[in-house]
């Protein structure tokens, strides 16, 4: 019995590090367009971030929160008053730093879009590539895989079988 889940443990070990390589990496060409929709994305969150900034700015001002307050009845107004000015000066802080965080991940975003926009201008520079040459590179890669990488599973098995049939020989 544990001759049988010993084996079974080593060869799910060996399936689960296989690794298979089943689509070429996108071009830069479609990495440009997907930059292009996160950065129209984080632009309209920017945007959005920028108006409520602006609502914040206008609702911290005395008279507003004054207005805002009205018609409420306190015995102490002027703590509701610093009360409704904190919060606010709260969501403001907190504003400010999702802008922040917004202003850097576009700018992040620009950078990352310009280099794939050059690199696939750089792409399209190229000559297509014929059906021989595409063979050998897709051949190259996939060598690695069945040589070296059947080399090392073949090893491993050889090695567990020995460990296991030692294993059953010594009982």
């Amino acid at each position: 019995m544990k001759l049988k889940s010993s084996l079974a443990i080593v060869i799910l070990g060996l399936l689960f590090s296989v690794h298979v390589y089943a689509q070429e990496s996108q071009s830069a060409a479609e990495s440009a367009e997907k930059l292009k929709a996160q950065l129209l994305e984080v632009q309209a969150k920017e945007a959005d971030l920028r108006t409520r900034l602006q609502q914040l700015d206008e609702s911290i001002k005395p008279e507003n929160i004054e207005r805002s307050l009205a018609g409420v009845g306190s015995t102490r107004p002027e703590e509701l008053r610093e009360q409704r000015r904190r919060q606010l000066s709260i969501q403001r802080n907190g504003v400010l730093a999702q802008l922040q965080t917004s202003e850097t991940s576009r700018t992040r975003l620009e950078t990352a879009l310009a280099n794939a926009e050059a690199l696939a201008y750089q792409q399209s520079a190229r000559p297509a590539p014929t059906t021989n040459q595409t063979m050998l590179a897709a051949g190259s890669r996939y060598q690695w895989m069945m040589f070296g990488g059947g080399g090392l599973a073949l090893l491993a098995l050889g090695g567990s079988g020995a460990f296991l049939y030692r294993r059953t020989k010594r009982r």
